[in-house]
């Protein structure tokens, strides 16, 4: 990583902290460096930022997230937070125009001994419901990498700093939690590994009050 991306990097992670005196909870899973594909919640543009803050640094500097090649390369600034801060594993999420292929890429991540970032939901859920239905991309990476642990992570409250639309983030106290992981059964088929996968994420959400 570059100077200038080093010292963006330190400023994204102390102004997340700053904010959202974020703090990681290790449930089901110990901070040790490990290569690991973390699945999480999805709500806010904000929510790799705050797992990558809270992970050690050195399994931060191993981590990259993924996003969409079309939000994160649309100026300048963006193209460098993604691609030199981040180190971000940048998807083209429109069948149409895609080049690449996505578990490709990020098999291809892991291939070099890097951790991921993702959010099976695809979009960012500003609804009700808990969580919106998982993609099948996940199940395809796992049943392409099936010797890497596939860790939930629930980011809670983080919407509430970041609300869609907004420009000023709200003060408030977030959490990341990360729960037990775990990996593509021998037979499991794409609905049944889904399904566990998102059983296994919901877990870590706190109780709704009420």
């Amino acid at each position: 990583m570059s100077l200038p991306a080093r010292i963006v990097a330190a400023l994204i992670v102390g102004f997340a902290r700053a904010v959202t005196a974020v703090r990681g909870e290790w449930r089901g899973v110990a901070p040790v460096p490990e290569q690991r594909i973390y699945f999480a919640n999805h709500n806010s543009h904000g929510d790799f930022v705050l797992v990558w803050t809270v992970l050690p640094p050195a399994l931060r500097g191993r981590t990259r997230p993924v996003a969409g090649a079309d939000y994160w390369l649309t100026s300048k600034l963006k193209s460098f937070i993604g691609r030199d801060v981040f180190n971000a594993v940048l998807i083209e999420r429109k069948p149409m125009t895609r080049a690449d292929n996505p578990v490709a890429q990020m098999s291809a991540a892991l291939n070099d001994g890097d951790s991921l970032i993702l959010f099976p939901e695809g979009t960012r859920n500003t609804g009700p419901t808990r969580l919106l239905p998982f993609k099948p991309g996940l199940f395809h990476l796992a049943k392409a990498n099936r010797q890497v642990d596939i860790v939930p992570v629930w980011i809670e409250n983080l919407n509430r700093v970041m609300p869609k639309g907004a420009l000023v983030p709200i003060p408030l106290i977030c959490t990341v939690a990360f729960g037990a992981p775990i990996r593509l059964r021998p037979d499991e088929g794409k609905a049944d590994f889904i399904a566990r996968a998102e059983r296994a994420l919901l877990v870590l959400a706190p109780e709704k009050k009420g």
